[in-house]
């Protein structure tokens, strides 16, 4: 392998490994929230133990996170220094707003939020967690703004002197339909993976509790699980619809905007009017007329693209490619077909695993049941990780499916706004790089057994039993130590 290939590969192996964390960061944070609020309103101590409990694991998932997320940064830098010297101007721009106003808030305010169950009062304490999960989205909404100008670059001009990307417009940079559309898809994935963490843990600990004898346990499966569970169950069903909707939305742009990435994503090798919806293919895919179409939809790829079930023409590969060398010159402007047909569908497919947690877990627990069935307690943690993955699955094609781009021409921009991954990439030698891919595997892989190590030991353990700190009045704020 080249440099470019092996930086390519450090990157992306980073990258999802990072975003595990991500989605669920976003997602419980707000779910956390709702927690502490509902204690604060009842006074339920039930509420307050489950705050505690699922704040525990929020920390540890949220720690990983930033752990892992400062490398990212660095790697524009060390192994995409063209990308940097190019575009740094434009793209620094939103990354260093998420650094300044959303990170810094969030980090602030987790900590009060950490030390101050017992020195803050009960609604002052509340709004750092509030802000906390405002802080956090906020973030998302910067790395997304930033991602979005790679796949639509906007607000910038380029100026031929300096051969440089200059930014002109910050709010365009911000309010990029690109952005507009996929910030509400990555949030509402993060709603769904949270909601599926939740009522997974809660499904599980149901069985556990109600198999257990104890009739304290029994209670509390009945008494605390179970609310939490139908209440996250609520957030999968609301959250799923959210994706569909936003899903539907971002994947018109996306056909108007990068062509090329839609078509690899059906396996769709030459122009066609109406083409149907491809769900099963059989062949190499990178060899475009290798690829047999096994079971296909009728009508579902028109509505995909425009709104209309009939009366539209889809461009495929090959034309898309020879056009592409007459605009850009000539090169392979095609994605790797194999993982951006795959990667979409792996995206659609695994989550499935929280509609089946949510058909499940409604029908146990209807009627003021609670199950005690081994079937549910191992579809409540087999669901867990599948909108990880279906998350994971989204931005693999995401960012696969716009190769050999790192910066995708815009149709309607400045022409000389545009980047090859080849034309990104640092000067360094393949032995440098490796050596940081392999250190950077064996960290991440030590972090990994550290996250899972510690997730499952608080899960297995559950609340704590004891009742709510004394705090402050609300009147009256304590600063004892």
């Amino acid at each position: 392998m080249d440099t470019l290939d092996v930086s390519r590969w450090q990157f992306g192996i980073t990258t999802v490994y990072h975003f595990l964390f991500v989605p669920l960061t976003i997602g419980l944070a707000p779910l956390i929230a709702m927690m502490q609020t509902a204690w604060v309103v009842t006074g339920d101590e039930r509420w307050y133990r489950l705050t505690k409990f699922f704040g525990k694991l929020f920390l540890i998932n949220f720690a990983l996170g930033v752990a892992t997320g400062i490398v990212q940064e660095f790697q524009f830098g060390m192994n995409w220094s063209e990308y940097s010297r190019f575009i740094g101007d434009v793209f620094g721009a939103p990354l260093a707003l998420e650094a300044l106003i959303a990170f810094f808030m969030e980090s602030t305010f987790i900590g009060l939020w950490i030390f101050g169950w017992t020195r803050l009062p009960r609604l002052v304490h509340l709004a750092t967690i509030w802000i906390v999960a405002i802080g956090v989205n906020a973030s998302a909404y910067f790395i997304v703004a930033a991602n979005s100008f790679m796949q639509h670059p906007v607000g910038a001009r380029y100026n031929p002197e300096t051969e440089r990307a200059e930014l002109e417009s910050i709010w365009a940079l911000l309010t990029n339909n690109t952005t507009l559309a996929a910030f509400p898809h990555v949030v509402a994935g993060a709603f769904l993976t949270a909601a599926t963490f939740v009522a997974g843990i809660a499904g599980w600990w149901m069985v556990r509790s109600a198999r257990s004898g104890d009739p304290a346990k029994v209670e509390a499966a009945r008494t605390m699980w179970r609310p939490v569970g139908r209440a996250s169950l609520v957030v999968v069903a609301i959250s799923g619809a959210a994706l569909i909707f936003t899903g539907d939305i971002q994947g018109k742009l996306m056909f108007e905007q990068q062509p090329m990435k839609m078509a690899s994503a059906e396996s769709l090798c030459h122009t066609a009017t109406d083409p149907d919806f491809s769900i099963l293919t059989v062949g190499t895919h990178n060899n475009c007329d290798s690829v047999i179409h096994v079971l296909e939809v009728p009508y579902v790829l028109p509505f995909l693209a425009e709104g209309k079930f009939t009366g539209v023409t889809l461009e495929g590969v090959v034309d898309l490619q020879k056009s592409y060398n007459e605009h850009y010159g000539i090169g392979d402007y095609r994605p790797n077909l194999f993982v951006t047909y795959w990667s979409f569908r792996a995206m659609i497919g695994l989550a499935g695993g929280s509609v089946l947690l949510l058909l499940a877990g409604f029908w146990v627990t209807r009627g003021g049941r609670v199950p005690d069935q081994r079937w549910f307690s191992w579809l409540s943690l087999l669901a867990i990780p599948t909108p990880f993955l279906a998350n994971s699955s989204g931005w693999v094609f995401t960012e696969m499916g716009r190769q050999p781009w790192a910066v995708v021409p815009n149709p309607t921009g400045d022409p000389n706004i545009r980047m090859t991954v080849q034309q990104a990439v640092s000067e360094h030698s393949a032995t440098t790089v490796l050596f940081s891919l392999a250190v950077f595997t064996v960290l991440y892989g030590a972090l990994a057994v550290v996250w899972c190590y510690l997730m499952r030991r608080y899960v297995i353990a559950g609340p704590d039993e004891h009742k709510p700190a004394e705090t402050p009045d609300n009147d009256q704020l304590s600063f004892a130590y």
